[in-house]
């Protein structure tokens, strides 16, 4: 076949094509006044709960820190943050949330005086409990 011949055949299987498309897609009904509304809902905020066991221990006493988990998928770990100065640092006591989204961790501190400490799923943090060590 010469040179000529395939780009006639094939300019004319484009064009084809690109007839077809269109038509298909003019031929669609299009009554905008009968289409529905969208409405998006928002997914709904994550939030932590967080409660703990006592409000005083002795140094490296060990106590729970207990709470719920909303918005928060289960097997998703929960970690204990402790104030320190003006940043919050991350501890070792991690756990992660039940199905129910219910959670509960061990937590020994060797820091004496008032503790703030709170949970933390990534971006998401409980309010703060206080738990003085003597």
């Amino acid at each position: 076949m010469n040179r000529a011949l395939r780009y006639a055949t094939v300019g004319a299987i484009a064009v084809s094509l690109l007839a077809g498309g269109s038509a298909a897609a003019f031929a669609a009904p299009q009554d905008l006044h009968a289409a529905q509304p969208v409405v998006a809902t928002a997914p709904a905020a994550a939030s932590l709960t967080a409660k703990a066991s006592v409000n005083s221990v002795k140094a490296w006493q060990e106590f729970r820190i207990s709470g719920t988990a909303k918005g928060i998928t289960a097997g998703t770990k929960v970690t204990v943050q402790q104030k320190q100065g003006t940043k919050w640092v991350s501890l070792p006591a991690q756990t992660p949330v039940a199905k129910s989204g219910a959670y509960s961790v061990r937590v020994k501190l060797g820091i004496k005086g008032a503790n703030q400490l709170r949970m933390a799923a990534g971006k998401t943090v409980s309010p703060v409990v206080s738990v003085t060590v003597r």
